[in-house]
């Protein structure tokens, strides 16, 4: 028998458009915004991914929202492209999914999170990648 969470991340992820980590540099240089949801605790063990935001998974949905008094400068409209980074690719998945119910529809996620990230060697391309401004 399946779970309930993992009923409810299948279907999260039927609604995105995931990265693999290879392919996140190139999804920087055309504009998206690389956000790491983790904690700090978890940053601290597993490490900073450079070019990404922080904005950690309890206050996202405010940072995000355009219509959001507490949005960040980047929530520009509903056409921001948000990838969002978590350690393994499954809260990254389902904070995902909350973004496209805000209307946030090109938000989307890291297949494996950071440690996918670190395993294809991607940190050191993402280090000479400027974080969104």
């Amino acid at each position: 028998m399946t779970s309930r969470i993992d009923r409810i991340l299948a279907d999260a992820r039927e609604r995105l458009h995931r990265l693999a980590a290879r392919d996140v540099p190139a999804a920087l240089r055309r504009g998206a915004i690389l956000v790491d949801i983790r904690p700090a605790a978890q940053r601290a063990a597993e490490g900073q991914t450079p070019a990404a935001l922080v904005i950690e998974r309890n206050v996202l949905e405010w940072r995000c929202d355009p219509t959001s008094d507490a949005r960040l400068p980047q929530a520009k409209d509903d056409e921001v492209e948000w990838v969002l980074l978590c350690s393994q690719g499954y809260t990254s998945s389902l904070a995902a999914a909350a973004l496209h119910d805000l209307g946030l529809h090109r938000a989307t996620d890291v297949i494996g999170g950071y440690q996918a990230l670190a395993e294809a060697g991607v940190l050191g391309e993402l280090s000479e990648l400027t974080p969104a401004q």
